[in-house]
Parts: C-alpha cells; sequence; structure tokens
C-alpha cells in the first residue's frame, strides 16, 4: 500500500472513500514510517454498513449453514495462500516479530476451520411424546447484524474469535479494526471479496469513538463483540444493554504466574520470558507478575534477569530479533513512567528497559525487558496493567500466600503455576480464580474450539469468544412445542 494512502471502508462488496474529515496516522512502530491514513467514519457509514448487512441477513440466513460455511473454506485456503503476506503487513504495522505474527495468523485460520463445523455444532434437542401426542424442540436460529470493536495488539487474530461462527450461524457482519492498525484488515477484506460471499454479508468500517457509539447505538445492531482495556469494556457493555445488545466485553489483565521450588527452572524462566516479553508485553495473557514460593526465589530471579537481559529487541522483519517495539511514542512514555513509578513505590529495579535505542531505528518505539523485584503489595505496578514488556516478582513463603495473591487481583484474564508437583498443580487449578489456568504453560491461550475465558474484571457479559461459547452467542434458542392429536398421526 502507498505511503500515506487514505484506508477505504468495505460495504455492501465495495471499497468505498470514507466521507470522514479527520484522519489518524498509522505509523510503524519500529521506524515511525507513515503507512496510510485511517479515517474516523462519521454514524452514517456505519449507518450504511448495518443497511447492507440487514438487507442481506434474510437471504443469507436462509442459506443452508453446508453452503455458508463453504465460503469459509475459501476464505482458509485463500487465508493460508497469503499467509506469508498476512503476517508480514501485521509486523509491520503492530511492531511484533513475523514469528509472533505468524503465529497470530495461524490461530485466526484455526477459528475459520473450527467454524465450518457449524452444521455439527448447531444441533438442537428434539424430544418425543413429552406427552400424549405431544413433540417438544429446541432450535437454534441467528440474532441479524453483529459487529466486532477490535485493539491493536491483534490485527490478524482477534476479530476471528467472532466473525466465522457469526456468519456460519447465519449473520451478517460488521469489523471495526483499531484505528491504529487497520491494514491488516484491508487485505484480510481483500480476500473475502474473493470468496463470492454475497453482498452486506460482511462489511468494514474504519474509525475511533464515535464510530463505536454508532455501531453501540444503531438499532439494527443486535450483537457486539470487544477485546480491549477495562474501562473500555464496562462503557461498551453497559452502552450496548441499555441499547438492548448482546455484548461480550474482554477487558485487561494482571496475570500472576506462581514459580513452585520443584518447577523445573530452565524451562519455566524460558516460558515465562516469553510470556512476559513476546508481544512486547501487549497481549490480554502475558505474564506480569511472578511469584516466587519458597526456595525458588533466587534460582528464578536470576535466571529471569539474564533471560531479559539476554532477549534480542529490533525490527521484527530482521532475522533474530525476538522483541520489536511497543505501539506508539506515548505507550512508550506510559510504560517508562510505569516502571519510574515502581521504583518510587519501593521495587529494584533489576533490569532496566527504559530508554532503549535500537541502532539503525532510533525512531521506534522501543523498551527493552524490565524486571522489578520486590513488587509492593497493593501499589500501582502490583494493581495496574501495564502492557508492555515489564515483569515484577513478587516473594512468598507458601503456596497459601500465592493463592491469596492471585486472587486479590480485580482482574481474572489468566493465572499459571510451574511445580511438579500433582497436588499443588490440581488445588491451584480448583482455587485459583482466573478463566484461563495454565500448568508449566506461560500462555494458556486456549485453542479455538475451547472459549476464551476471563473473569471478573477480565470480561464484561457471557458467553465467550471461540467454540461453542461462540455459538451460543451468535444464536438465540426457540422452544417449539407441538400438538399432533392421536386420530391424526394414526391417519397415517
Amino acid at each position: 500500500m502507498p505511503t500515506a494512502q487514505k484506508i477505504a471502508n468495505f460495504i455492501a462488496n465495495e471499497w468505498r472513500s470514507s466521507s470522514a474529515d479527520q484522519y489518524v496516522d498509522v505509523a510503524n512502530p519500529a521506524t515511525a514510517e507513515i503507512l496510510g491514513k485511517t479515517p474516523l467514519s462519521p454514524p452514517q457509514e456505519v449507518d450504511q454498513a448495518a443497511q447492507a448487512a440487514s438487507q442481506a441477513f434474510p437471504e443469507w440466513r436462509r442459506t443452508p449453514a453446508t453452503e455458508r460455511v463453504q465460503y469459509l473454506f475459501k476464505l482458509k485456503n485463500l487465508l493460508e495462500e497469503h499467509f506469508e503476506e498476512l503476517a508480514r503487513t501485521i509486523t509491520i504495522e503492530c511492531g511484533k516479530t513475523l514469528d509472533e505474527a505468524k503465529g497470530e495468523m495461524r490461530r485466526a485460520i484455526e477459528n475459520v476451520e473450527t467454524a465450518c463445523g457449524i452444521p455439527l455444532m448447531v444441533l438442537g434437542s428434539f424430544s418425543e411424546d413429552i406427552a400424549p401426542g405431544i413433540d417438544e424442540m429446541m432450535i437454534r436460529q441467528p440474532l441479524g447484524v453483529a459487529a466486532v470493536i477490535a485493539p491493536f495488539n491483534f490485527p490478524g487474530m482477534i476479530p476471528f474469535w467472532f466473525m466465522p461462527y457469526a456468519l456460519a450461524c447465519g449473520n451478517t457482519y460488521i469489523v471495526k479494526p483499531s484505528e491504529r492498525v487497520p491494514l491488516t484488515m484491508q487485505k484480510i477484506f481483500a480476500l473475502i471479496a474473493q470468496t463470492g460471499l454475497p453482498r452486506g454479508v460482511a462489511n468494514l468500517v474504519n474509525g475511533a469513538r464515535d464510530t463505536v457509539d454508532a455501531i453501540l447505538d444503531h438499532p439494527a445492531i443486535r450483537a457486539v463483540s470487544m477485546v480491549g482495556s477495562t474501562p473500555v469494556a464496562r462503557y461498551i457493555y453497559a452502552r450496548s444493554a441499555a441499547n438492548g445488545k448482546r455484548a461480550q466485553c474482554q477487558g485487561g489483565a494482571k496475570n500472576l504466574i506462581v514459580v513452585m521450588p520443584d518447577a523445573d527452572m530452565d524451562m519455566t524462566t524460558r516460558v515465562v520470558a516469553d510470556s512476559a516479553f513476546g508481544s512486547a508485553g501487549q497481549r490480554c495473557l502475558a505474564t506480569s507478575l511472578a511469584v516466587t514460593v519458597g526456595e525458588a526465589r533466587q534460582a528464578f530471579s536470576e535466571a529471569i534477569c539474564d533471560a531479559a537481559q539476554r532477549r534480542v529487541v529490533g525490527y521484527g522483519l530482521e532475522p533474530g530479533v525476538e522483541m520489536g517495539p511497543v505501539i506508539s511514542p506515548q505507550s512508550k512514555a506510559r510504560i517508562e513512567a510505569m516502571i519510574a513509578s515502581g521504583a518510587q513505590e519501593g521495587a529494584s529495579v533489576l533490569v532496566d528497559g527504559r530508554g532503549a535505542r535500537v541502532p539503525g531505528y532510533e525512531q521506534g518505539n522501543f523498551v527493552r525487558p524490565t524486571v522489578l523485584g520486590d513488587v509492593p503489595l497493593g501499589g500501582e505496578v502490583f494493581k495496574t496493567e501495564i502492557f508492555g514488556p515489564v515483569l515484577g516478582l513478587i516473594h512468598v513463603e507458601h503456596l497459601d500466600e500465592a493463592l491469596k495473591l492471585v486472587n486479590s487481583q480485580e482482574y481474572g484474564n489468566m493465572s499459571c503455576i510451574f511445580t511438579s508437583s500433582g497436588q499443588a498443580a490440581r488445588r491451584f487449578r480448583y482455587e485459583a480464580d482466573a478463566g484461563n489456568i495454565g500448568v508449566n504453560i506461560g500462555v494458556a491461550a486456549p485453542m479455538a474450539f475451547f472459549p476464551f475465558s476471563g473473569w471478573k474484571q477480565s470480561f464484561f457479559g457471557v458467553p465467550h469468544g471461540q467454540g461453542m461459547d461462540a455459538v451460543q452467542f451468535f444464536t438465540q434458542e426457540k422452544v417449539v412445542i407441538e400438538r399432533w392429536p392421536k386420530e391424526w398421526t394414526r391417519k397415517f
């Protein structure tokens, strides 16, 4: 895409220039190169997309599920054919390494594959003769028009937690990408257009808050999915509910992991480093705090500091780079301010990633991996989602204390334990208050056929994205009770 090209919307199977009078620059986080300009689409363009989706819905819902998934099979093949190009685009606009971008696209494709099983997943239930001559059944029917409000950190994957299931279930759809990373969805919708998907079934509208509000307020849009920070998730959930919409809103996180004395320290260090510093810490399943128990303290602290110092930081397209930049100069400044805040609160800065400069990419938004020791309980670093490559360390003597810390957080997205004890693992799995639990796993990211869970202030609504939860969200249940008098049934 030529530099500074204005990003287009995709409505009713047409690429349309926005009438917006305001645009947001799309910058490469590693080079500061301006890649394009995102329109802050006005409400009337959301209305155009909603109207197109509404008009497409009656015919689309009547299309048999076995036919609907044929378009997803085509999309899956196109995503595979353009896999490298899409991953490269994610790296360029989002900043993550090429390997991380490939992993993201693989997750997106897995969700398309899972949604292709909709003919089995939407099966209802049927019972004959619940009373003499009376049968009862439960069937699932689509809602209508649905939409996703996507974040910047996974521009290729997160819309696919929702969109394939919505389409396969017979709904029509609108995608609103983050205004900071619109290029990946531009390429994906170009592929969607190649599938022959009927006019208006899938639509793309770019923009920021006003565009989001127009989605939340539009009467034709029946359901909204969203991933982002907790304050924004809470806002979107409340406004959606006030307008009578279904909503599933994934919020923020402050993920604690527990390192037991009997953990395999080499493996633990490797996977925790990947969890804390992968994607530059910009993911809702990143490890934010590591709680060492008993004798694990010294060994893990030394090992994780060494891993942080050795991690190769740079432009994600270059070979050997293990961590890229954060998304913007504002994010870099905020993260560095949080590190300073932690030091002021009494944490020791064991590895300091502030002031990072990468030769050849001096304009990039780089923060190197940072490790803070003895993080004060209740302080800002303990309770605030930093969303950057910063790992805090806390020490306790017993698993009881570690579980109390895990459960004291207002968030409940993920928590993991590293141990060789089945007893400790089972207790942790049972008692930890988080929706995604890992045992000797650094990033407990569910496969596509499991729900992407989240508890407490990490999630508003029910059910979650992915798998059968997505099917439940994008369909409504209808119970049918039929009476067939005996004299009629015996006649045949």
